[in-house]
């Protein structure tokens, strides 16, 4: 241990004092001792360091920074030294704030399209998850503010997030949901690790010590800090001997005197709780030495150079979806009608911990007159937050008849993408669909631009004649988006998740969420372009699509053991950059797999005419794949497909490569897994699963007949004993109903957040430290059916806190 002299000066309550928070953001410091405090801010695309009363769910104000694109965003630009410059900017933001830890980035799988929280995540897929999060890990802390990627692991799901069990086979947790986070981990070298919410295959996962020790701990060789997401430790105990340092927020001391008891009764050994300390301390220093260093060089915020950067990364990441006609770019003698509420306040950003205080604001309708659009004029068209309105769309018919090109704004709200919640359906709102129709009907050049941070079903997608996707494109988006529309900037986005045609056809839609007790990945391996490619599923945009306004030709594949060398050919007649995919295919059928696995990728700038050698080199993750039966990676020999692709269904050149062996025994019956041998697994049978699981499915529904638990949630009160937990919950729902029925959607969310799928240990661990466990004790006997005997004991915890609280 590197600081056991300082950890041999401790009591044994100041060393457990720093494995939580000292208030809401902050960690504990001991004076005596010389050991400060660190801030801890979230801020996957900007910081939020709140300037006033603290929470977790981006209710209260917070200070000025520069709002970049999300996650969702940038990883459809395929540049990781894009995502390294984010990194970068944002790393300086939080060190000019005196952030010591910025919570992020994240980058948990788009298992699902309609995970609330998809916009905050990169992709669909892990390696090209985890080339984007290294990067982004490399910039921050090029500032000594220290990166803490996030939410490990397996957090799908928004919908009792904190209790929800994740049941996913060994290979597909490691192939799929791990990948991202290993090359994040290894190539990033971030200091600090947060730990998910959910529990992973019966257990929490920061108390998970295969997740936490055999994984994390020593194949990938972290040595850093795991701190709980707010309010996510279970069992403080199981989760420092799984080595999670860090519990946030602040429990004011009561978890620290269970750690101490657990070292007086032989429960904990101490030397564990001092290897935690020594982990925990050696980040406090290094970031506050690090920071220290980088302030002797501190200058003023540059508001309008980062500004301008998150500008550059938004242009970079839009998406050209559809182009007939050359509809764009738009020309200047063009009369244009500029329709959508989306043109006068942007859609630029998530709800939730990651909402960011933008330090300024672009807005389209105030920049139309730099960029030469001869606009006649703008309507709203249709009420943001999906209310009929008929006279705004007859207003905006009006204008759109007067025109040559619609230039139409379209997208999710704020209130429908957003932590806690997931969507409840991949549809637009139904007022802007009917606006869509009703101008088509009178105008049928119309250019949309589409802003959301997840897919979306696009049944009305031959009403348009371009279309393109900006995606949450951060403070600066609006003037990126006119530069792309007019030409300025060539368009180089490309999707990083697949669009299905709808909801139905994706492979988990009917495993998601989970509801009850547990969520199964039945699909495995196959989700996103891995399950449409192998099943034959037509889709409505493939992963890794993008158009330009130039072309690009692929010639002179060679391919050799140490990778793909070839040539790209701006083809076209506008400069232009290119994203060449690499994916590697298995011909052999031994080991179910998918069609083709993204393996590789390249970003590269042409001018018109231009050609360039490119080569994606192989690395240790090519070929390789996890077998169960050795529980290692192993690789199998066979012929293996190479192929170099403008998108997963759009592959220009192919080659063969033979790969010998690692000499591993197979590790399936394929007459025992027909589903996944065929890759048609979106109605998994549960005895097939339990096949590939190796063991039955615990049971994914409540057990109605216990009284109620820490860990069961607030919801549950609708079948407890109690007559009053009953009608608390029926007021609930009720409240819940009737705040979206006259609009207030916001505060309807925030009952589904903060109070609908909290589990009840949730409501101590949440509050920093105004109610314990004792206090949660006498909720939980009021909801059993003790309800008298339950308040008594309520008010007496709660009067021993507050004069415990006085007391000190």
């Amino acid at each position: 241990m590197k600081y056991r002299d300082l950890i041999e000066k401790m009591t044994l309550e100041e060393k457990a004092s720093l494995m939580s928070g000292k208030d809401f953001w902050q960690t504990q410091n001991i004076e005596r001792l010389g050991i400060p405090s660190m801030f801890l801010a979230d801020g996957p695309h900007g910081i939020r360091k709140q300037a006033e009363a603290a929470d977790h769910l981006g209710l209260n104000p917070s200070l000025p920074a520069t709002c970049f694109p999300t996650a969702a965003t940038v990883a459809n630009s395929w540049n990781v030294e894009l995502g390294e410059q984010i990194g970068h900017h944002l790393g300086q933001e939080a060190a000019a704030q005196n952030v010591h830890v910025l919570l992020g980035p994240g980058i948990n799988m788009k298992r699902d399209p309609l995970c609330g929280r998809n916009f905050e995540y990169f992709s669909e897929d892990p390696y090209l998850a985890g080339k984007m999060a290294a990067g982004y890990i490399r910039g921050i802390q090029e500032h000594g503010v220290s990166a803490c990627v996030k939410h490990f692991a397996a957090n799908n799901q928004e919908e009792r997030r904190m209790s929800i069990d994740t049941i996913v086979d060994e290979r597909t947790l490691r192939e799929m949901y791990l990948t991202a986070f290993e090359i994040a981990i290894t190539e990033g070298k971030p200091r600090t690790v947060m730990s998910s919410y959910n529990k992973l295959n019966g257990t929490y996962t920061n108390e998970n010590l295969h997740l936490m020790q055999d994984i994390l701990r020593k194949a990938w060789e972290f040595d850093g800090v795991v701190v709980t997401d707010w309010g996510g430790s279970n069992d403080r105990i199981a989760g420092l001997i799984a080595g999670n340092e860090l519990e946030m927020p602040t429990t004011a001391g009561e978890t620290n005197a269970e750690i101490v008891q657990a070292v007086k009764s032989g429960k904990l050994d101490e030397e564990v709780l001092n290897q935690c300390v020594d982990r925990l301390l050696q980040l406090v220093f290094t970031t506050e030495k690090a920071l220290a260093d980088n302030g002797k060089n501190k200058t003023e915020l540059p508001i309008e150079q980062h500004h301008l950067a998150a500008q550059r990364v938004a242009e970079e990441s839009i998406v050209l979806l559809k182009n007939e006609d050359g509809i764009l770019p738009l020309r200047s003698e063009k009369k244009v009608a500029v329709i959508g509420d989306f043109a006068k306040e942007a859609r630029y950003q998530g709800a939730g911990s990651s909402i960011v205080n933008p330090t300024k604001l672009d807005q389209t309708l105030q920049l139309l007159g730099q960029f030469g659009i001869n606009s006649i004029g703008y309507e709203p068209g249709f009420e943001r937050y999906g209310k009929r309105n008929r006279s705004k769309l007859s207003r905006a018919c009006a204008l759109a008849k007067q025109a040559d090109i619609v230039l139409l704004y379209i997208g999710l709200d704020e209130v429908t993408e957003a932590e806690g919640l997931d969507r409840q359906s991949m549809r637009l709102p139904g007022n802007q669909v009917a606006l869509l129709a009703a101008l088509h009907e009178v105008n049928p050049n119309i250019v949309a631009v589409l802003s959301c941070g997840a897919a979306i079903e696009m049944p009305w997608i031959h009403q348009v004649k371009g279309l393109v996707h900006g995606y949450l494109s951060g403070q600066a988006g609006a003037k990126a988006m006119l530069r792309v529309l007019t030409g300025q900037v060539n368009p180089s986005g490309k999707l990083a998740e697949t669009y299905p045609l709808r909801y139905e056809d994706t492979p988990a839609a009917s495993h998601f969420p989970g509801k009850e007790v547990s969520v199964e990945y039945r699909e495995s391996l196959f989700f996103g372009y891995r399950y449409y490619d192998k099943a034959g599923v037509d889709v409505l945009y493939p992963f890794g699509y993008g158009l330009s306004y130039t072309s690009f030709a692929y010639s002179d594949l060679f391919v050799d053991s140490t990778g793909a060398m070839f040539t790209i050919t701006n083809s076209g007649s506008m400069d232009g950059m290119e994203i060449a995919q690499l994916y590697v295919g298995c011909t052999s059928d031994n080991i179910f797999r998918p069609n083709k696995e993204l393996k590789g990728f390249c970003k590269l700038f042409l001018r018109a005419g231009e050609s360039k050698e490119v080569h994606i080199p192989f690395d240790d993750k090519a070929f390789r794949y996890f077998n169960i039966k050795t529980n290692r990676w192993e690789v199998e020999e066979a012929d293996y497909a190479i192929m170099i692709g403008a998108s997963s269904v759009d592959i220009r050149l192919e080659a063969n490569l033979h790969v010998n062996g690692s000499g591993a025994p197979l590790p399936y019956e394929p007459t025992k897994l027909p589903s996944y041998y065929s890759g048609k697994a979106s109605n998994v049978t549960q005895a097939e699963f339990e096949q590939l699981l190796g063991y039955p499915v615990p049971k994914a529904t409540w057990d109605r007949t216990r009284p109620l638990g820490y860990n069961d949630t607030i919801a549950q009160c609708q079948y407890a004993k109690g007559w009053v937990a009953r009608i608390a919950f029926h007021a609930m729902t009720f409240a819940h109903w009737f705040l979206r029925k006259i609009g207030k959607r916001s505060t309807a969310n925030l009952i589904m957040m903060s109070v609908y799928h909290m589990p009840f240990r949730g409501i101590a661990r949440m509050t920093g430290g105004l109610v314990n466990m004792p206090m949660v004790d006498g909720m939980l006997m009021m909801v059993n059916g003790s309800f008298f005997k339950g308040v008594r004991h309520l008010l007496k915890e709660r009067k021993k806190l507050m004069q415990a609280a006085k007391s000190q």
